[in-house]
């Protein structure tokens, strides 16, 4: 072999392992998303205590962490789907949505959920006691019309309180708005929202006031606990970024133990990283009530999927909740973070 085939065979060679060592090296910042609510908790513990950071570096990654923020979850899936997001979160409706729109292409699935909780519809019309009162003088605001969890939920309700295809009867009345701002127009009377489909602790806060009623429990309508929010992703990132999604899951493990162990500590990060006005005391039992699960345990979600399919809404279908997520990488356990 002359000198000049060695130098080209070092050359191949070194190229090859470049390209090698450039397929296999994983993502060095983290885009992240996450919406309104106390339901989020566990994403802003792990953003306020830099439990994602930590358990990275425990993997040997130099991990970088961006957090951005959605009021509903169309924005966050177009975001998705754009590649200007690698991990979103929000309900169970806009996952589902893109989960059955992609199963032809970049595949997005379930990465973990984040709790089950139940969610109220609340309005300040004395004149509705029930769903079946409101009339077109009501508006309802919600995340996102037609696909976020709340929009689902009241059409499933819809259709076991007007019948069979009445599921769309109260979609005319509904508008799309973030929590904070249509808690602010419902409560503040000058508006022409009359009701909100909301999340804790919004729906809690309003209640405090005398002129609001509880309408709707989406527990009622589900028969029982049900996922709220979980976090989703597409087949690409997670297959090429396996350590970057182990880091994160035991991220999340780390902040549910923290929220379960000390919610009072748990509560007091999340005021102060939402400037949110709500009493501890209040924040901690919303936190600690029972009916709010902080697991990433899926409940129920094929119930809102077989509804989604028989009303249109999603073609694609699944057997078992597994079938809707990722299965969990290897090295996901909680380690010890470097110190």
């Amino acid at each position: 072999m002359t000198a000049r085939s060695i130098v080209r065979l070092v050359g191949t060679v070194a190229v090859l392992c470049g390209a090698l060592v450039a397929a296999r090296a994983e993502v060095s910042t983290v885009r992240l998303a996450k919406q309104f609510g106390i339901s989020y908790l566990p994403l802003t513990v792990m953003e306020e205590e830099g439990l994602l950071e930590k358990q990275a570096k425990a993997r040997g990654l130099d991990l970088k962490a961006e957090w951005l923020r959605f009021s509903g979850g169309s924005g966050m899936n177009e975001a998705l789907l754009s590649g200007n997001l690698d991990l979103a979160a929000g309900g169970v409706g806009p996952f589902l949505t893109i989960w059955g729109r992609t199963q032809g292409n970049i595949k997005v699935k379930g990465v973990a959920a984040l709790n089950a909780m139940p969610l109220w519809l609340v309005t300040v019309n004395p004149d509705v006691k029930s769903i079946k009162d409101f009339s077109p003088k009501d508006k309802i605001a919600l995340p996102t019309a037609k696909t976020s969890i709340q929009a689902i939920t009241l059409q499933m309700a819809a259709e076991q309180a007007f019948g069979a295809g009445q599921e769309s009867r109260l979609d005319p009345l509904t508008v799309s708005m973030g929590h904070p701002d249509a808690q602010t127009a419902m409560m503040g009377g000058r508006s022409e929202i009359t009701a909100h489909f909301g999340s804790p602790p919004f729906q809690e806060m309003e209640l405090k006031d005398p002129r609001a009623r509880k309408v709707l429990d989406s527990y009622d309508v589900l028969g029982g606990p049900h996922t709220f929010n979980l976090v989703w992703a597409s087949s690409r990132f997670v297959a090429a970024n396996p350590k970057v999604v182990a880091a994160f899951l035991a991220a999340l493990e780390d902040s549910l133990k923290l929220i379960r162990d000390d919610p009072a500590k748990a509560a007091a990060l999340w005021i102060k990283a939402e400037g949110s006005k709500l009493p501890p005391d209040e924040a901690v039992a919303i936190i600690r009530a029972p009916q709010n699960e902080w697991t990433t345990a899926p409940q129920r979600m094929l119930d809102y999927l077989a509804y989604m399919n028989r009303a249109g809404l999603v073609s694609a279908k699944a057997s078992s909740e597994s079938e809707l997520f990722f299965p969990a990488p290897e090295g996901s356990a909680p380690k010890e973070a470097a110190r």
